[in-house]
């Protein structure tokens, strides 16, 4: 990737005399006209070569150093899989913000801000209409493998897993994982499968597991990540209609890739998230049906006040009864033994 950096600064980062305002110089130091993609990919290789990040970053971002420093071993690798590589400001950024999808937005920012690249609000769609940016209050999104029924537990919650040849995970993989992956593989070829079975075992307990893609006839070591679907409550699998809202997410979700973008964490440690899937979204889906509430203690779409509505109208699921039972009032009975 160096010399392709190389060659890229050469090409963009040499000053031209023609039309430059000298005037206009940006944080980087250098002027407006070779800010941006140039002197990212100068600092990207100054940084290969060097380990070293640029001066003055400081000043824009509240991290470390330490942590600087990680951000651009994610961007570089994220460079190393783009091809061609970014050649616009606008593609620059994307590049930049999927590297560093789990850091924090002010960062993000902060470092868009140095480069004079486009913050995450100033993106647009492109000309194929996908979205180059993420909605307002996204930390993160995730493209996830096919999802198994088995990882459905109920009608508000799926485990899903991200492959970590994904660019945003490859650089996360704890060493100790990359290890056991590559022992595992020796003790297949070996034909050690109790040992293959127990580095297995390893791996699942670190948060991984190896997947098996019959598609693509390959293995694939995943990051295993449990979701709970933003803004809506169904009720629980041993209340009425608590099998049948599983049963419709699990249909809905069953074999299918998901696009998840996350909003936080509960204090259960699952990731809240709106999820799609083949471009339908999740929660208008469960309920449209009538087979979920709409969670209004802690979310205040009024979209999903309306779909509700409609299922109630319709008196399908859940609403066929007169008084269905809140699920948020149920877990309270059964805390307090009622």
């Amino acid at each position: 990737m160096g010399n392709a950096l190389g060659f890229l600064y050469g090409k963009c980062c040499k000053p031209t005399t023609d039309d430059v305002d000298y005037g206009s110089v940006q944080p980087h130091g250098v002027s407006a006209i070779t800010v941006s993609v140039s002197a990212l990919a100068h600092d990207l290789f100054n940084f290969d070569n060097t380990s070293q990040v640029p001066e003055g970053l400081s000043k824009y971002v509240g991290s470390s150093r330490k942590a600087q420093a990680n951000w651009y071993r994610k961007i570089s690798e994220a460079w190393k899989q783009t091809k061609p590589p970014p050649k616009t400001p606008e593609e620059a950024a994307m590049l930049v913000i999927q590297a560093l999808a789990r850091n924090q937005k002010a960062d993000v920012e902060g470092l868009l801000a140095f480069y004079g690249l486009p913050l995450l609000d100033k993106l647009v769609e492109l000309s194929t209409g996908v979205l180059t940016s993420l909605p307002e209050g996204v930390k993160f999104e995730m493209k996830t493998l096919p999802v198994d029924a088995r990882s459905v537990p109920d009608g508000d919650g799926v485990t899903v897993y991200v492959s970590t040849a994904d660019p945003t995970e490859s650089s996360c993989v704890p060493r100790e994982v990359q290890v056991a992956v590559v022992q595992r593989d020796q003790a297949r070829a070996q034909r050690n499968y109790t040992r293959a079975d127990a580095l297995h075992n390893e791996i699942i307990e670190a948060g991984y597991r190896v997947i098996y893609l019959q598609d693509n006839e390959e293995e694939v070591l995943a990051r295993k990540y449990r979701i709970r679907l933003r803004g809506i409550d169904a009720p629980e699998n041993a209340m009425p209609y608590g099998k049948e809202a599983k049963e419709a997410l699990v249909k809905i979700v069953q074999g299918k890739c998901l696009k998840v973008q996350v909003y936080g964490e509960d204090q259960y440690g699952r990731y809240v998230a709106d999820v799609y899937c083949n471009d339908r979204f999740v929660q208008e889906l469960m309920l449209k049906k009538g087979l979920v509430w709409h969670y209004t203690a802690y979310d205040k779409r009024q979209e999903f006040a309306r779909w509700e509505r409609q299922a109630r109208d319709k008196r399908i699921g859940l609403w066929a009864s007169s008084n269905p039972e809140k699920p948020w009032e149920w877990r309270r009975d059964q805390r307090e033994g009622r």
